[in-house]
């Protein structure tokens, strides 16, 4: 396995124990797959756009994606595409927003995290279901809201 690959892997296996034990519900690893494969094509249409001398990706988006829950995708992105592995400061800064997003994770398993995520899923899904009703899209998303009952 290579060592850029490692936080990817201690990512999933975090979220699918972080779900097996009740913490948080599927939709939060969808989201970050959803975040991943943006942040993977802001890289690669960076990276074209390089070559091609025409408008750049702005960096900020490119951390801001990675803030987002993106750097999963961005990590495979700069290993795999090579690019912005050799810019010292966006590296630092990439770290930075991995880190702050990671913080952020951690805090939904503390107890204001974990009551804050409760309280806006619920509010999403009444939301949801008042405005749309219930079809197969809102029932899916529903069954990704759901927390995993641990007994």
């Amino acid at each position: 396995m290579k060592l850029w690959s490692l936080p990817i892997v201690l990512l999933v296996a975090g979220l699918a124990y972080s779900y097996w034990l009740g913490y948080t519900p599927a939709l939060v690893a969808v989201l970050y797959l959803i975040a991943s494969l943006i942040a993977y094509y802001l890289y690669a249409k960076d990276k074209k756009a390089a070559q091609n001398g025409t408008w750049r990706v702005p960096e900020k988006t490119l951390q801001f994606s990675a803030l987002l829950g993106g750097w999963p995708g961005a990590i495979i992105a700069q290993q795999k595409l090579r690019h912005k592995t050799q810019k010292t400061s966006f590296r630092l800064v990439f770290f930075l927003m991995l880190a702050l997003n990671l913080g952020s994770l951690a805090w939904l398993h503390s107890p204001s995290g974990s009551q804050k995520l409760h309280s806006t899923i619920y509010n999403v899904e009444y939301w949801l279901v008042n405005q749309f009703g219930s079809n197969s899209g809102i029932t899916i998303f529903l069954q990704l809201t759901q927390f995993r009952i641990v007994k």
